[in-house]
This record gives structure tokens, sequence and C-alpha cells, in this order.
């Protein structure tokens, strides 16, 4: 891609892997932040675009490291990207090769997805095996069994996976598909393929995600038929073409209540908009339990209140409508200054609480047994180095950072750069003291600059 705004570019991973994030803590924030488009619904819906022989103008999409990839990926196939800002025009009306590049689908997980619009489009894909977060085991078994029952051949060997549709039109037939477990991807990735294909699909147990009604919408607006979506069972009528679109991505869930919980660590009062409140009803009903007040103003607006005490609470993990597995690792961060003692379930993923040793550093009291957390409060946290291990533990070593006394270096910047847009520099502009720099610096305060777009250090 490239992108002719006034925002820096995505980092790359070598860079971030470079740089630091340096936290002054114990500064309270304030004033009102812009959410960005969701991470999810944007990868996902690059991918529906191959769906499309037409253009595409995608509107509300983040700046996002995952995003630049995603784009590489749609790019070796022989679409056309251009940006501007944060719209994504694509056009795969030619799509040069039906075989995803290695190096970039291993990287990020979302990419395979594209499996099932390619295998729609052109009847045979050739997608290796996905890669991303190490938070645990999430196989495709589900994505090939939904194929198969569409009346593809699929076979996996040397880590690719290899899809066609046997006969003479190479067009995939609609199926009734029960999937095991309500997968966001399969669910995603079945839903793409059955557009166009030839009859009606059934989707049972799908997931009820608000990234997997957002992909609905978007292909509705091509010309799809898609009905029941954010439901458990969806149903689909394949078309034999789709047209060219413009639509806007729905607001990061995930990123919203980052900052829900960025107020409430550091007992601040901030104003969000561009928000959407029904997709955040498990994150403020668990924020409301914990003692923080949360005020909805307007159909796009939340304000998070300073909170006179935290108090413990349990969480368990579960799909949507449930507590969602990617604010887990934040709600911890706030928990480690709770009252009392809380008890932390994650019974999505199998490998997503090695953040609790990096919280540990910090000072926290936390327990793991399984993938069960025990946390106790503690008085205070203090700043010292950490790595992040994924996504969203880098945000909640961020958000522990901002709460805790004395500095905090963050290493591993790579995986904060996949999913949130800017947060560094979203966080300076509400008064939090925090500088991604090369080398960490010593006995230095840092200073906002009078634009807020970056930050200077005073010796």
């Amino acid at each position: 891609m490239n992108p002719s705004s006034s925002l820096p570019d995505a980092k790359s991973p070598l860079e971030a892997d470079s740089a630091v994030l340096q936290i002054w803590g114990g500064h309270p924030l304030r004033g009102h932040v812009k959410i960005s488009g969701a991470k999810n619904s944007a990868l996902v819906i690059m991918a529906g675009t191959l769906l499309c022989s037409g253009d595409c103008r995608i509107r509300n999409v983040p700046l996002l490291a995952d995003v630049e990839r995603m784009g590489q990926v749609l790019s070796a196939l022989g679409v056309g990207l251009s940006r501007n800002g944060d719209i994504l025009d694509i056009n795969a009306r030619e799509i040069t090769t039906s075989k995803a590049p290695y190096e970039l689908v291993t990287q990020l997980r979302a990419s395979f997805f594209a499996i099932g619009p390619i295998l729609a489009r052109l009847g045979v894909a050739q997608m290796p095996l996905p890669g991303g977060c190490a938070i645990g085991a999430r196989p495709v078994d589900l994505h090939v069994r939904g194929l198969q029952a569409m009346g593809a051949e699929v076979q996996i060997e040397h880590g690719i996976c290899n899809a066609y549709v046997p006969g003479s039109n190479g067009r995939l037939k609609g199926a009734r598909i029960y999937l095991d477990t309500p997968s966001v991807g399969a669910t995603e990735t079945l839903m793409m393929a059955a557009t166009l294909a030839d009859g009606e699909t059934i989707i049972e147990n799908a997931a009820r995600e608000p990234e997997v009604v957002d992909l609905a919408n978007f292909c509705n607006a091509m010309g799809a038929k898609i009905q029941g979506a954010g439901s458990s069972t969806i149903t689909i009528v394949g078309v034999n073409k789709l047209h060219s679109v413009e639509y806007s991505i729905i607001p990061d869930r995930i990123e919203a209540g980052t900052f829900l919980v960025a107020g409430a660590i550091t007992r601040s009062e901030l104003a969000l908009s561009s928000v959407c409140a029904d997709h955040l009803i498990p994150v403020i009903a668990k924020l409301r339990d914990i003692g923080v007040t949360i005020i909805e103003e307007g159909a796009n607006s939340l304000r998070v209140l300073p909170a006179t005490s935290l108090k413990a609470t349990d969480i368990e993990t579960l799909p949507h409508p449930g507590f969602p597995t990617d604010m887990q690792a934040p709600f911890m961060a706030l928990l480690t200054l709770a009252e009392g003692d809380s008890l932390i379930n994650e019974s999505v993923f199998e490998n997503r609480l090695r953040h609790a040793s990096e919280l540990n550093r910090l000072g926290a009291d936390i327990r793991v047994k399984g993938n069960t957390a025990f946390v106790r409060g503690v008085p205070m946290l203090s700043g010292a180095p950490v790595l992040a291990t994924d996504l969203r533990a880098s945000a909640a070593l961020v958000l522990a950072g901002l709460a805790a006394e004395g500095t905090t270096i963050i290493q591993g910047l790579h995986h904060l750069d996949r999913g949130y847009d800017q947060l560094d520099l979203k966080l300076q502009q509400l008064g939090a003291k925090i500088l991604r720099v090369n080398e960490p610096t010593t006995n230095a305060e840092l200073t906002p600059s009078p634009n807020n777009s970056a930050a200077s250090i005073t010796t």
C-alpha cells in the first residue's frame, strides 16, 4: 500500500522490535479520544474484497501493522490497493494467482481467511497455514471441513492448504454446516465462500461477534444474500457476482475497552467517541462491578469517571456475547490494583496468561494455575522493564505502566503495533507521559509537544 496521508506509516516489525515504550507512570489522563476502526473487521473485510469483481472503497480503516500485512497479501495475489488516510481503495477485478505467499500468511493468521473468497472466485486456492500471536492452538480444521461440505477437495501438505472445486464450472455448492465451536475465523471464511456458491448454505453454531455482522453487512452491500449474522444460525443464498461498494468499518470495541480501562486504572475522566456501546455490554458491566462509573452520552459516545476505589471481581472469557478474551489481559492489569482477590478464567485460548509474570515484575501479586489466574490486589505498582508476549498483553503492560510509580520500559512493540492504531500517540494527547524511543532514557522528564502529536525529552 502507498499511504498518502499525514499520519505516520504503521511500524514495521523490525522497527517495532528495535524500539521500546518508556512510560513515566502516576499521571492522570484527561480529554477525549476517538476510537479507530475495528482491526478484526478491517482484516476480514479486506479479504472479503476478493469476492468482488469491481472496486471497493473501505472507510475507517485503522493504521496497523496487521492491516499493512494483509495489504501485502492482497497485492501478492494481484490486487490493486491505495490508501489515503483511513480510506482504502481495493481493486480485485483480476486475481492473478491463487497462491498466497508463505512468508506473509505465516505472520498473520487473518490472512488465511482469504482461502474462502479465493476458492469462491477462482475454484482453486493454495494457502499456507497461518501464524500470529502465540496464544494457543487455533486449528483450521473447521474451515477445511466446511469447505469440503461445500464440495471442495482439500489437502494439507508441507504446511500448505491446497483446495480446489472439481467439476467444469469450479463453483462451490451450498451446504448445511455445523461448527463444533463458534469459531469466528471459520464462520467468516465459510460465509464468504458461500456468497458465490450455488444454492443455499446454512452455518449452525456460528460465531456471533460484531465483526461477523460487519462482514455480513459488507457482503450484503455488494449484493450478497446473507441473513442471521449475529445469531447462531446464518443463512447464505449464493449469487453469481458481487458489485462495487463503499463501506465504513465499525469502531474497534477492544480499543474502546482498553481506553475505558485506561481511565479506570489511572483514576481519570475520559470521553470516548465513535464507539458502539452495544458491542461493549460485558466490558461495561464488569467495569461497573469493579466500581467504575461508565456513562453513555448519546448513540456513540461514552465517558468513564474516576473511581473512589476498585473492587475485586471474577472474570471468565467466553465467545460473544460473553466477556471477550481480548479484554482479559487489560482487565488483569486493572485488577492488580483492586481491593481483594479476583479470579480470571481464560476459557477461549489455552496459552493466554503469560502477561501475568510480566505484571508481577511491576509489583502485582498474580498466581497462575493452568488457564486460571488468581489476582490479589496490591496498593501500588512500581515501574520496571517488561516484555510484551502478545498483542493484548502489550496493552495490559501499557495500562499497568500508566498507573505504576516510576518508569516502565516495554519491549516487544511489534505486538502492540499489530492491533492498536497509534496507542502511544493517543495516550500522549490525553496527558500520558509516554514515549517510543530506540534507547530508554534515564533521569529524564517527558514533556508533550505543543501539538500533542509527539513528545520530547528534557533533562
